[in-house]
């Protein structure tokens, strides 16, 4: 079985227009979501899908510049966006990421795969997402490419276009579906990027893994938050999910 992760990114970002190229201590926030997805031990390749745009053209050129496989497509239809990439990469089963997620943990991504594995094919659908339990920014989705190709030919709502995976997770009737949740709910947790307060945050974590010269995954940010409690406040204001919340009011 071949697996790919496909993590989607593109520079024309509503509330922070080119985040994925922002310096995260001397990397751009691009690069620092592709090395931590590749420590993965299930992944087989990891692609980028962005977009057509030409605004994305600086993103198909680091994809070019670093050896990465990568895929541009329509803007608004992510769905097939990955659609077409898993055909590309010949993927058997399909990891979903998201490219404002620069602090993923690769042991988490793995947890979820490894259940997908193991489930053999008790599950079309495995994720940490329904309902999360996680840190939002350590969202994981695995399916296989058939599930990605039925989703693909029958979605119709803006909501299930642009996000890839609802029209699988909103049918149990049609898909079997596992949710994996962490022991203890950190859901209130935000560590994605979407707003410059997010970036300053997120800096801080980045900036202080690097001084420890250490690998920041889960456990090891959640002991840094406990020593600096004071930077859960810096972005705490914003939801979970808007993007999503929105394009259910567009349907």
């Amino acid at each position: 079985m071949k697996i790919v992760a496909i993590i989607q990114a593109r520079m024309g970002s509503t509330r922070l227009p080119g985040k994925m190229m922002m310096d995260l201590a001397g990397a751009p926030v691009i690069h620092r979501v592709f090395e931590r997805v590749k420590l993965s031990r299930f992944i087989d390749e990891v692609w980028l899908a962005t977009t057509v745009n030409p605004e994305d053209d600086i993103l198909a050129e680091w994809a070019a510049e670093n050896g990465v496989l990568h895929y541009r497509g329509s803007e608004n239809d992510v769905l097939d966006r990955y659609y077409q990439t898993a055909i590309l990469a010949k993927a058997d089963a399909v990891v979903r990421i998201t490219g404002d997620c620069p602090l993923q943990d690769y042991q988490v991504i793995d947890n979820v795969i490894g259940d997908y594995l193991e489930s053999g094919d008790s599950f079309d659908y495995v994720c940490n997402t329904q309902p999360p339990t996680y840190p939002d920014g350590l969202d994981t989705e695995v399916f296989s490419f058939l599930i990605l190709e039925k989703a693909w030919q029958e979605a119709k709502l803006e909501s299930e276009r642009e996000h890839v995976t609802p029209y699988i997770w909103k049918h149990t009737e049609l898909f079997k579906i596992k949710n994996i949740t962490h022991t203890e709910n950190l859901s209130d947790q935000r560590w994605t990027l979407d707003t410059k307060e997010d970036v300053d945050f997120i800096r801080l974590i980045v900036e202080e893994c690097k001084k420890q010269d250490k690998y920041c995954g889960l456990a090891k940010i959640m002991q840094i938050l406990s020593e600096h409690p004071e930077w859960c406040s810096i972005n705490a204001q914003y939801q979970r999910n808007e993007g999503y919340a929105k394009s259910v009011e567009n349907d």
